[in-house]
């Protein structure tokens, strides 16, 4: 595409209508994304369909569902994997589960799960911690054909290998090979690990509060979004958790500018693991 200023500011307005013709369409709201991210992604639909212009691709999402189905996946945040960072599952381990275990049930949400690896993850880390029966966990995303893929707990047998290389490096205290059934090209994670899962849609830019959380992860999610949005979302994990709650970001995130910072202490800096700290605490003196 042209790199005139002119065409280039075209191209702005055409994004921004695009984006404006998905709100109104569905409700999915990507205005507050970085636009570098969106550009690069939309680029890439136009590019595959032989598309001229944003401005072709905004007609042809109002009337063909199938591409309005494959923009949406396109902007859609998916990419993961079992134990993903292994050293941050050994922080958990270490560092919040003794937190959680003061609890007599927890509840911890994975906002943006995508296909559903990390929240099977943390499952199986409870479950080694001896939680697992006392938890709920919840898995969202806006992405529903993704969500259904984490419902179903399949993933592809080729991608076991880097699971169980992360699991074991993640402080795992069994076999990975114990928690899946493997059959032809993919493998099956064990029913148990579901029973304390719940996978719904849940939109981070548009929807509420969820629920009354003791553990919130959004790994790697908050980087695709512009700096409003980022405060608007942290404010929501704010309003979700609990007192003494913890949430956990991805490596590349950080609450440190936020306009909310205040209202959490680091727990582990290196990870982008944070508490929520006690609203009586607040502004107390001798607060870290």
């Amino acid at each position: 595409m042209s790199t005139d200023p002119a065409d280039v500011e075209n191209q702005r307005l055409e994004i921004r209508l695009l984006l404006e013709a998905i709100y109104q369409r569905s409700g999915y709201d990507f205005r507050g994304y970085a636009s570098a991210h969106i550009k690069r992604r939309l680029d890439h639909v136009r590019a595959r369909n032989r598309l001229a212009s944003f401005c072709d691709m905004i007609h042809r999402l109002i009337y063909d569902p199938p591409f309005f189905d494959e923009v949406l996946a396109a902007l859609s945040i998916n990419v993961t994997e079992m134990f993903r960072d292994p050293h941050f599952y050994r922080a958990v381990r270490e560092t919040v589960v003794p937190h959680l275990k003061t609890y007599p049930f927890i509840k911890v949400w994975h906002a943006g799960c995508a296909a559903g690896q990390e929240v099977y993850s943390m499952a199986i880390l409870l479950k080694e911690e001896g939680m697992l029966s006392r938890a709920q966990i919840y898995g969202t995303d806006i992405n529903p054909p993704v969500l259904e893929t984490a419902r179903r707990g399949i993933y592809p047998l080729e991608a076991v290998r880097q699971y169980t290389t992360n699991y074991q490096k993640a402080g795992g205290t069994a076999s990975f090979a114990d928690y899946y059934t493997a059959g032809y090209d993919s493998v099956a994670l064990s029913a148990d690990l579901k029973k304390t899962m719940l996978f719904s849609p849940h939109n981070l830019v548009t929807d509420g509060i969820f629920g009354e959380m003791h553990m919130i992860f959004c790994r790697n999610v908050l980087i695709y979004f512009g700096d409003d949005l980022q405060e608007k979302v942290i404010k929501l994990f704010l309003d979700s958790l609990c007192n003494g709650g913890f949430l956990c970001l991805g490596s590349k995130e950080s609450l440190r500018f936020s306009a909310h910072a205040d209202a959490f202490e680091v727990v582990d800096a290196r990870e982008k693991i944070y508490r929520k700290r006690h609203v009586r605490a607040l502004g107390m003196q001798g607060e870290p």
